[in-house]
């Protein structure tokens, strides 16, 4: 197949090179005229054959919406658009709408699998009519693992980034669970090696996952982790969702208590827990310590 992409960093660039490797034609723009096939927007759709496909895979947000709108003054009835940012799904819906008003398709496709995307392939959750799926069906073909496992239509637009987004949440709890185990090792005088334990569960456990193996590498490149500080954004899916879980009276123990511990990362001397050494002073009359 023939496609657009739009936005050639570290993912979108790996994309294009596994892509071109499938024998698909890719033409690329970038703000950044070093990684750009075209020099613009207009010279993108000029260079594609109708009925187009054009992937955008930019920041999630104003990015993204500009994007979409962009693409919407350009593109003709029956092309179609692929989202691949970490959008939130209600946008989805909305760009959607837009774009059915000029008869353009549209797609949202989750996307996981970072930096080794390249060589072991993305995993994609999708959402969008049948028919548009269809048709670009060979795009995700390509990107996905071999095998049987890799890729899943959710559902109708909205149900891709949903997917993707309920993906990451599980994510943050898988993190937490195991930076907190290999905390408890350390901490303890009862493990001489918690780097060694972390590397014996890759194989024959449980707890064995891809997340594991890159634990064990990080603590290959640096066995007490000194060399990082230990601070940790969150760029939106754990609050997204949360917020859906509140929507429908989901519990979510986990989940909620890895996004806060990200909160809590940031903070170099907690309001909160001076509140509480106050209050134990107060009425323990418990020592405190001075900044």
């Amino acid at each position: 197949m023939q496609l657009g992409l739009i936005g050639l960093g570290r993912m979108g660039g790996n994309m294009k090179a596994r892509l071109q490797a499938a024998g698909h034609e890719v033409i690329g723009f970038d703000r950044d005229p070093t990684l750009a096939d075209v020099a613009g927007l207009p010279e993108l759709i000029k260079a594609l054959v109708a009925p187009r496909a054009v992937w955008v895979m930019v920041p999630h947000g104003k990015p993204t919406l500009e994007a979409v709108h962009a693409l919407a003054e350009l593109l003709e009835p029956g092309d179609v658009v692929i989202e691949g940012g970490n959008s939130r799904w209600t946008d989805d819906i909305e760009n959607a709408a837009f774009l059915a008003k000029k008869q353009i398709g549209y797609i949202d496709a989750g996307v996981s699998g970072g930096v080794w995307g390249r060589e072991n392939g993305y995993a994609l959750m999708v959402g969008g009519s049948d028919a548009d799926v269809a048709r670009v069906q060979p795009i995700f073909d390509a990107l996905k693992p071999e095998g049987e496992f890799g890729f899943v239509h959710a559902g109708d637009v909205g149900a891709g980034h949903f997917a993707k987004m309920v993906h990451n949440g599980i994510e943050y709890g898988l993190m937490q669970a195991y930076a907190e185990g290999y905390e408890l090792m350390v901490a303890c005088d009862v493990v001489d090696d918690a780097a060694a334990v972390i590397k014996s569960w890759r194989k024959g456990t449980v707890v064995q996952s891809w997340l594991l193996d890159l634990l064990d590498r990080a603590l290959d490149a640096d066995d007490d982790l000194s060399e990082l500080r230990g601070y940790a954004e969150d760029s939106g899916e754990g609050r997204w969702t949360l917020e859906a879980g509140i929507d429908n009276a989901v519990p979510m123990p986990v989940i909620s208590a890895a996004l806060f511990a990200r909160f809590a990362s940031r903070q170099v001397d907690s309001p909160a827990m001076k509140v509480i050494a106050a209050l134990r002073n107060q009425f323990g009359g418990h020592a405190v310590a001075s900044s």
